[in-house]
C-alpha cells in the first residue's frame, strides 16, 4: 500500500520478567499507543469459534440482522454507515457492520440488556461470545496490571469489573467507499474513547495508525498481522488519565478489496471510577490538563456525540 510499517513492540504476557514487560509497555504507550501481545491466554479454538459464529450471523439477510438492531443500551446489531462520521471525509460513515455485547454475560443484573440471535438458528452464539468475553477480560486485566505498574501504581489500580466493557465482532464488506480523498475506508480515522482495546483480526490487512494526530499531512503506518498475537491500544480515557503522557492514537481501516472480519474488545473502568490525573503523570512543570470526571459520565458524553447523527 506504499505506507511505512509500524514497528510495534511485542509484549509476551507469559514472560516472568515483569520489570522488562512493564518497561516495554511504557515505551510502547509513549511512542505508539499500540502494541502486540503474545501468549495472551485466549485459546485458538475459541477464537476460531468466535469468527465462525460472527461470519454466520453477518451473512444473514439484512432484515434478520435488523431484528436485533442496537437498543438504548447500545447492545445489538449496528448496520453499515452508522458510526465514525469524519468531517473531512464528506460526512460518510464506515462500511462496517458490527454487533455489541456488553457486561452481564456472566449473569449480573445487566444481563437483560444484551440481545442474542435466536438460539434455534445460532445454538452456540451466546455461549461462544460469553466465553470470549470472559477470556478477553482476563487478558485485559493482565495488560492493565502492566500498565498500572508502568505508571508507578498498584497492579490492581485499573478495575474493569462491572463496567460497560463491550465485545464487538466486526465485518467489513470489502466494497469501496467514495470519499473526496479517494481513499477506501472501511473505518474512518478515529481514536477509541475508552481505557483499553484488544483487537483480533482474520489476517486481512488494512489497519493503519497515525502517530501524530495533529501533523499535516498525516503520516499513516501499516499494522501488520502477527499470527497468534492480539493488537492492543489505549483510548482517550487513559490518555486523559495519564495527562497525555500515554497516547490514544488515531487509526483507521483501509479496504483492500477483500472482506474482513475482526473482533474488538473495548475495556472500561468501573462506572463510578473517578478519573483524576495519575500522580506520576503530573508535576509543577506539567500540571493536570483535565478536571476529574467520573468514568460513566465520560462514557455518556462520548456515546452521545458518536451517535448524534441518528
Amino acid at each position: 500500500m506504499g505506507h511505512a510499517s509500524a514497528a510495534l513492540p511485542v509484549i509476551d504476557l507469559a514472560s516472568p520478567d515483569i520489570a522488562a514487560a512493564t518497561k516495554s509497555v511504557r515505551q510502547a504507550l509513549v511512542d505508539y499507543g499500540f502494541f502486540y501481545v503474545i501468549n495472551h491466554g485466549i485459546d485458538d479454538a475459541l477464537m476460531k469459534s468466535v469468527y465462525a459464529e460472527s461470519s454466520s450471523f453477518f451473512q444473514q439477510p439484512m432484515e434478520e440482522k435488523m431484528a436485533l438492531r442496537k437498543n438504548s443500551s447500545h447492545r445489538g446489531y449496528i448496520p453499515p454507515d452508522f458510526e465514525g462520521f469524519e468531517a473531512d471525509a464528506g460526512g460518510k460513515g464506515d462500511l462496517l457492520e458490527c454487533f455489541h455485547i456488553g457486561s452481564g454475560v456472566d449473569g449480573d443484573s445487566k444481563n437483560h440488556v444484551n440481545q442474542w440471535p435466536p438460539a434455534e438458528r445460532f445454538p452456540y452464539w451466546k455461549e461462544t461470545m460469553k466465553s470470549y468475553y470472559q477470556c478477553a477480560m482476563g487478558t485485559s486485566k493482565r495488560i492493565l496490571s502492566l500498565i498500572a505498574l508502568s505508571l508507578d501504581l498498584d497492579a490492581e489500580f485499573f478495575k474493569p469489573d462491572g463496567s460497560e466493557t463491550i465485545l464487538r465482532p466486526i465485518h467489513y464488506s470489502g466494497r469501496a467507499i467514495e470519499s473526496k480523498h479517494g481513499s477506501d475506508h472501511g473505518a474512518n480515522a478515529h481514536t477509541d474513547y475508552g481505557m483499553l482495546t484488544l483487537l483480533s483480526t482474520d489476517g486481512t490487512p488494512g489497519l493503519q495508525i497515525c502517530r501524530d494526530k495533529d501533523g499535516r499531512p498525516q503520516l499513516w503506518e501499516d499494522v501488520h498481522h502477527i499470527d497468534g498475537a492480539l493488537v492492543v491500544n489505549i483510548g482517550d480515557l487513559l490518555e486523559r488519565w495519564t495527562n497525555n503522557v500515554y497516547r490514544s492514537t488515531l487509526h483507521r481501516v483501509l479496504m483492500v478489496g477483500k472482506e474482513r472480519y475482526s473482533v474488538a474488545f473495548f475495556v472500561w473502568p468501573s462506572p463510578d471510577t473517578m478519573v483524576t490525573c495519575i500522580e506520576s503523570c503530573c508535576s509543577e512543570a506539567n500540571p493536570p490538563r483535565y478536571p476529574p470526571i467520573r468514568s460513566d459520565e465520560y462514557l455518556e458524553q462520548r456515546l452521545t456525540s458518536t451517535y448524534k447523527y441518528k
